[in-house]
Parts: C-alpha cells; structure tokens; sequence
C-alpha cells in the first residue's frame, strides 16, 4: 500500500499555517485602488416595488455606481439557473424560477438584493444604500412548505399554480400498497427537518480584480465549484468568452455546500468590475449569512413502515414536502429528491417515495453537508 496505506496516520501540512494566521482568504487580499460594494436588500419577504429612486445615493459622496434591475436588464445580463432538474411525475411539469441578480418589480424574501452600491469605501456604499429610496406593496406571504400546499396559499409565482415547483414520484406505488394491505404492523411518524442557517466561519466573499491589458476580471471568492461558477458566469449571466472571467480560489474559510452555487453578489461584484473597470470587492457579514446565504434542509416527511408479524420490512411509503424558497436554486433540487437512498442498508421489498418541492417566501434551500443523506437517514 506504500508509505499512505490504510490505517496509516496522514499529518496534514496546512494545519501550522492556518494555526498561526497566516491564511490567505477573500478579505486578505489587497488590491490597490479597489472599490467597495454594499447591496440594498429587500425588508420585506413579499413586496411589489412601486419606486426605486437612486438619485440620491448615485449623488453621494464617493459613490461611483448604483445600479439596479434595469441596468442589468439594458446590458443583457442573465439570471441564476438551477443545474439539477428532476425527473417529474407523469402529466406533471418542473417549474423553474431563475434567480435574479437583482429583484425588479417583486422582492419574494426578506434579505433578496434590490441595488448594488460601488463606492471608494467600504463606509461611503454603506451610507449611500440608505439613501437608495424604495416603495413597496407589501404581498401576503407564504413560509411553510406545508402552508404552500395549501388551497388559499399566497402564490410566491402567479404561474406556478399551487407553489408547485416539481413532484416527484419514485419507486413501486402498487407493490407497496400491497404490502401495507397484508402488513402485521404498521407504524407512522411526521418529522420534521427544520431549516438551518449554514453560516460558515468565513462570509461569503468576493474580490473582482479588473485586469484591463487582459481585459478580463480574476474573481478571488471562497467557492467549492470554481469550474462551475465560472461556467454560469460566463454561460448563464454575461454570455462572454472563456477568456473574460477567470476564478481564483485560496483558502476556504468553510463550506460544507454552502459555498457550492454562485450567489448574485459574487456576479454584481463582476458586473460592476467590468463597468467601472477597475477592482471591486464585496464581503458579505454574518447577517448576511442569515438572509442571503442559501440554506439547508427544510422539509416535513410523513414516514410509513409495514412489518409482517415477525418484524420484519414489508415496506415503506414517504411524502415529502420539501421547501425550496423563492427560486430553484443552483442545486436545490439535489437534497429533497435524495429520498430515493431510503432503504439504506435495510432489506426493503417495497418503497414508495413523493416529493412535493414547493416555492415559499424565504432565502432558497440547496445543498447543505450530505445533501439529503441525513434527511433520509432521519426516517
């Protein structure tokens, strides 16, 4: 097996380095003449916006841009794409909604970007968002998986009917309607898997250097998926060429799947570099990990199990009604569809699985350490 074999302790070589301070993240990096970002987030987790007035902040000392829905939507600029799309029941449709950088005439949860605010410093954008002047109608809102599923729900989408996202159907619906017909025993329980708020030890981060000999941007973030990111950069959001965007990844302050999609600040930090060509840089605080960074879990399971008169497996049916927030998410439909592990190391003749991804008024759900794995190992 060689000199690493199994068994074998393995020192890890960059322990010392972190230990000691010397790591090299986001808001380590330092790139002379860089600006700074601050977004302007919605208060409300439901709200038509009547009024964006940005005369003031664009106005304000230091500022260099404000910008909005409408400049994004002028230079032809994309939305964020979910990547995962499910296998759907018959005479059913997946319902994607893709991820605005920016809202534009609806905000659909609390913490979702509206303006993005580039100034000398950090202290001038903070002080310019609070002149970004909004009105808004607010919506009645929906929160609960379950609630959405409801009859009179509020609509998150006016054209999702029922805040339907996918339905998802797998395995053998007749043989395990069988096996719970003859079953000795039959044992049920709802459980629930609330949401969590993954809140890494570094923020979220971005840093778009302007390299204009090149003409292209270097995006220093903390991401899991630089190969993708750059992908949906490029593909989904600017239509450039491969040479326009590169990304550059050093330590990770945690992850865990947090750090796996691309997130609208990490693209408006691009965008703005590329206006304005020059560096800008963006890190986000821990609030911000609680109304923007994508959360984990979220979902009610109603669990059946039939057992013969020994004990043993005869079956086992599950529906899920799994949250997926205000969009589908990069890979939001990975988590509640992993169901499909259900029998797990048990002898399982029949199972039976339904999925109910539905859209609410909250910060979208994707993968979170095992995406779906501990759901399913729960029940």
């Amino acid at each position: 097996m060689g000199e690493f074999g199994v068994s074998q302790p393995v020192r890890r070589r960059e322990d010392p380095r972190l230990l000691t301070g010397r790591g090299r993240f986001v808001d380590d990096q330092i790139v002379e003449g860089c600006a700074y970002a601050w977004p302007l987030r919605s208060p409300h987790a439901h709200g038509r916006i009547r009024r964006l007035d940005t005369a003031a902040a664009r106005a304000a000392p230091g500022v260099l841009a404000v910008f909005t829905a409408a400049d994004l939507d002028a230079d032809g600029i994309g939305a964020i794409r979910c990547r995962t799309v499910p296998s759907v029941r018959e005479g059913t449709r997946f319902v994607e909604k893709r991820q605005p950088l920016l809202a534009g005439d609806v905000a659909r949860f609390a913490g979702e970007c509206i303006a993005f605010v580039v100034a000398e410093s950090l202290a001038l954008a903070r002080d310019a968002v609070e002149l970004v002047a909004v009105e808004y109608e607010p919506r009645p809102a929906v929160v609960d998986a379950r609630l959405a599923d409801e009859e009179d729900a509020p609509l998150v989408w006016d054209d999702a009917p029922g805040n339907l996202s996918f339905d998802f159907e797998t395995g053998d619906a007749s043989a395990t309607k069988a096996a719970f017909a003859r079953a000795a025993h039959v044992i049920s329980a709802t459980l629930v898997n609330n949401r969590v708020v993954q809140a890494p030890l570094e923020t979220r981060g971005a840093l778009a250097v302007w390299e204009g000999d090149a003409g292209r941007v270097v995006l220093h973030t903390g991401t899991q998926m630089p190969n993708r990111m750059k992908s949906q950069l490029l593909e989904d959001l600017f239509g450039a060429s491969g040479d326009a965007i590169e990304i550059r990844v050093g330590d990770v302050g945690g992850g865990f799947g947090g750090k796996n999609p691309i997130y609208p600040e990490q693209a408006l930090t691009v965008y703005a570099a590329r206006k304005l060509r020059r560096s800008v840089k963006w890190i986000g605080e821990r609030s911000d990990a609680f109304v923007s960074d994508a959360h984990g879990r979220d979902n009610v399971s109603f669990a059946e199990l039939a057992l013969d008169s020994d004990g043993h497996f005869l079956a086992v049916r599950v529906t899920t009604h799994s949250n997926l927030g205000a969009y589908t998410a990069t890979g939001g439909t990975v988590s509640p569809t992993s169901i499909v592990m259900l029998p797990n190391a048990y002898r399982t003749p029949a199972v039976h699985v339904r999925v109910k991804g539905m859209f609410t008024n909250t910060v979208p759900t994707d993968a979170y350490r095992g995406a779906g794995r501990p759901e399913v190992t729960y029940v």
